[in-house]
């Protein structure tokens, strides 16, 4: 059985480019690849890793509706972060997307990103033992 693949963009300019999603459902399975606050197209909150974390997280949760998912079945997110210190603020914002839902997550420093100006990176992964996507 072939199960149908859904592939959800963000409008990135980069998504052609490089030849990638924003999110790819297959199945059960949703991933959203890479996230910054300018993943759309346009910069947000430069220099305020809260902000370009909720930011982020926005992207995330529409390329999870657009896939049929949500918040709530996200079983994993990476936390990437040019600066390690900004550890906390980015960590609460994260925690008032995720708190009571709480997906193993990482968090890691990098060296940085395509753009000098994103201060944070998220991937999630969507998995339900039961098909309860929509489409």
């Amino acid at each position: 059985m072939t199960l149908k693949r859904v592939n959800v963009s963000s409008g990135s300019v980069y998504e052609p480019i490089i030849g990638f999603s924003r999110a790819v459902r297959i199945g059960n399975i949703v991933a959203v690849g890479g996230t910054t606050a300018g993943s759309g197209g346009k910069k947000a909150a430069v220099g305020d890793p809260a902000a370009q974390t909720r930011a982020t997280l926005e992207v995330i949760a529409k390329a999870l509706a657009d896939a049929g998912a949500s918040l709530k079945d996200v079983i994993r997110t990476r936390v990437y972060l040019v600066d390690v210190s900004h550890w906390e603020e980015v960590g609460r914002v994260h925690g008032e997307f995720f708190g009571d839902i709480r997906p193993a997550s990482s968090m890691l420093e990098v060296s940085g990103f395509i753009d000098p100006d994103w201060l944070v990176e998220i991937e999630a992964l969507r998995w339900c033992r039961t098909q309860r996507l929509r489409g």
